[in-house]
């Protein structure tokens, strides 16, 4: 059954993607700048390519733009505080954050899951986003854990409905 448009296509998709669970990460550059993402994905293995999206007008755009190499860091449930930190707009997203300097000097969180690092190779103004494109450099980690998702929202985790299923 088809549902009759009522609503701006925008708000259309944005009540439709609140039901759709997305992993998080957050993303850095020299600087430094960072921002948290939920559209980060995989584009392709050969060659190893990543991409991710971030508004035109967001505070971190001029930096995402100019920035030779970006990170990504996956943040498990454990971690919506940093989430929230660096969704949050006129802080200093990286006070109160462990990180080092990593290769170009892009930040690296500590005791994350999951990082890697990237060179952009497409930057593509699509809509009202900048789309980034980057092939992968390095990888590495604290571990394993319970991923942090966004749905409806709000911050969760996630569990296997049979255990050991997870892989």
């Amino acid at each position: 059954m088809t549902a009759a448009v009522t609503a701006a296509p925008a708000d259309l998709l944005r009540r439709t993607l609140r039901r759709h669970a997305a992993g998080v990460t957050v993303l850095t550059v020299p600087g430094p700048a960072g921002f948290t993402a939920t559209s980060f994905t995989s584009v392709s293995l050969e060659p190893a390519l990543v991409s991710f999206y971030l508004s035109s007008t967001a505070s971190t755009a001029a930096a995402v733009r100019a920035a030779g190499i970006f990170a990504v860091h996956v943040l498990s449930e454990d971690q919506a505080g940093l989430a929230r930190r660096f969704a949050t707009s006129g802080t200093d997203r990286f006070a109160g954050t462990d990180w080092s300097a990593g290769p170009e000097g892009v930040p690296l969180l500590d005791g994350v899951p999951a990082w890697l690092t990237a060179r952009p190779v497409l930057r593509q103004t699509v809509g009202d986003h900048l789309l980034v494109v980057g092939e992968v450099l390095d990888a590495g980690g604290s571990g394993d854990s319970s991923p942090l998702l966004h749905h409806s929202g709000g911050f969760g985790g996630y569990h296997p409905l049979v255990p050991g299923t997870g892989e």
